[in-house]
């Protein structure tokens, strides 16, 4: 335990103490009969990385009077900007009218960026031809207050915590607007050093919360320990990739699942249950049932899984499933390739697949750019799949009662 926290460039101070208190939780601890020594240690290392990590999810609190004024910072290249945009996607509701804001006059084109992260986010956009940043954020409120705006989003420019100009300016801003929220973007991938990053920002400003970015990196667990553990700020929200849907709430327990290789059961639903049309769900039961599910279903339930973001962010969210050795793990470019094969088929040989002989093979192998064997494999998979849902539906799988459970 001791080597892979530090390997994962969690702070030597953190681990000293986590092994210590895992230690003396594990201790003197009774064994239940269900399970083995080694299954109960793993739970007191997951409570204890649990706690660690804060123990439960910060949620984001917005001002009972709004606007709600939100400022973002952080450093260059922490994900700062496109944070800004998840953060309006994420808060977005019916009825709820969200503005971001271009604070950040020193990097060239982060007026455009937001501008146009913006309109991908469906929020509104405010910028002002000035070199005042305290002004522009001054302006930005008393718009937001003219548009009937709930959530106003200041996107700072990004900035080292060392530059004492740069941070003095965040200063200005914070005493000028008064935020209800003071937000960090850590890049995820930084370790320790994201501590330090922390601990100037929080000296200089009064910081509410810190978003994590690249939490789908290989640091991951190392960083979020550091920051929580010695830092002391709650971790509102962690960035899992670029789209702007990859934003998720921090939850403790979940992370410290996934740091252990135990999965993100709950946090895989959720995915679910955001893409899934529930009475396109119905009909594809119906269809199992009667054993009429065809390539064309089959092609829509990937686009489907494809929709809950990059492959293997899903797949390291099934218990298990993240310890896989690289190779034996799929990836998003199979899932491209299949998608290919089946787009290249016509509707009737997509309803029947058996009517594919070996001319209409090389046909659709040439159409999406893959082989003949490609083509075979899938086919053979698909044949497998349906054997597998005949039995299903006619209850004749081992242990599963004929209608269902």
């Amino acid at each position: 335990m001791r080597r892979a926290l530090l390997e994962a460039d969690v702070n030597f101070r953190v681990v000293k103490d986590f092994i210590a208190a895992v230690e003396a939780r594990a201790l003197g601890e009774e064994v239940l009969n269900s399970v083995t020594p080694g299954q109960q240690f793993i739970k007191v290392v997951h409570d204890q990385l649990t706690q660690t990590l804060g123990g439960r999810n910060e949620p984001l609190r917005l001002a009972s009077q709004p606007p709600t004024v939100i400022m973002v910072c952080g450093l260059q290249g922490s994900g700062k900007t496109t944070t800004c945009a998840k953060l309006a996607r994420h808060l977005a509701q019916p009825g709820r009218r969200i503005m971001l804001a271009a604070a950040d006059i020193h990097r060239p084109a982060a007026v455009e960026q937001l501008r146009i992260l913006s309109g991908q986010a469906g929020c509104e956009f405010f910028s002002m031809d000035s070199t005042d940043v305290p002004a522009i954020c001054d302006a930005a409120r008393d718009e937001a207050v003219k548009r009937l705006i709930d959530v106003l989003v200041l996107d700072t420019a990004g900035r080292l915590h060392v530059d004492d100009e740069l941070m003095a300016e965040l200063e200005r801003v914070q005493a000028a607007v008064r935020p209800h929220q003071v937000l960090l973007v850590v890049d995820g991938m930084t370790g320790q050093d994201a501590v330090n990053v922390a601990a100037e920002f929080d000296r200089r400003l009064p910081l509410t919360g810190v978003v994590m970015t690249k939490l789908d990196g290989d640091s991951r667990g190392g960083a979020a320990l550091s920051l929580r553990a010695v830092a002391g700020k709650p971790l509102m929200f962690a960035g899992t990739g670029e789209k702007l849907e990859a934003l998720e709430p921090f939850y403790p327990d979940r992370m410290a699942s996934r740091i252990l290789g135990m999965g993100d059961v709950v946090g895989l639903v959720e995915k679910a249950q955001a893409v899934f049309d529930a009475k396109a769900a119905e009909q594809l039961e119906r269809k199992v049932r009667k054993s009429t599910f065809d390539l064309e279903d089959f092609a829509e339930q990937l686009r489907q899984v494809r929709k809950m973001g990059p492959l293997s962010d899903v797949v390291g969210m099934i218990p298990g499933m993240a310890k896989l050795p690289a190779g034996a793990q799929p990836d998003d470019g199979a899932l491209t390739a299949t998608l290919a094969i089946i787009g290249s088929m016509t509707k009737k040989e997509r309803a029947r697949p058996q009517v594919l002989d070996g001319s209409r093979k090389r046909r659709i192998a040439a159409g999406s750019g893959t082989s003949v064997q490609q083509v075979n494999q899938l086919l053979r998979q698909f044949e497998l799949g349906q054997r597998m849902m005949k039995q299903f539906a006619s209850g004749r799988m081992k242990g599963i009662p004929r209608g269902g459970f």
